[in-house]
């Protein structure tokens, strides 16, 4: 029986070429291209929005930090950014630390 399974699995004479070794290849080349674009596409495209968002920040803009905390831009620098948290406190943290918009804390510009 294993004789025959020896048998079965060798390649016929003739289909040993490169045409074979390029048979093989299509399913490794077909996984690396969804890999590319299920995994590393979706991480440039968030990486490339986050760096406009940094670089469009401005003061008054109403920001959350990977810490956590929110607040408004009073001052910005290249690496810096002053976040005023309440009236009285005033908080330095890296361009880098801020994550996002706080869009649920700005008032509404409907009037009401």
């Amino acid at each position: 029986m294993i004789d025959l399974a020896y048998a079965m699995g060798a390649p016929p004479p003739g289909q040993s070429g490169p045409l074979s070794m390029l048979i093989q290849l299509v399913p490794i080349v077909l996984v690396l291209g969804v890999f590319f674009f299920l995994v590393i596409r979706p991480q440039q495209r968030d990486r490339k929005r986050r760096e406009e968002m940094l670089a469009a920040l401005k003061k008054g803009d109403r920001v959350v930090t990977s810490g956590g905390l929110i607040g408004t831009i009073v001052g910005l620098t290249d690496r810096k950014a002053t976040l005023r948290v309440s009236d009285s406190a005033r908080i330095e943290c890296l361009r880098s630390a801020i994550t996002g918009l706080d869009v649920e804390g700005r008032p509404e510009s409907n009037g009401g």
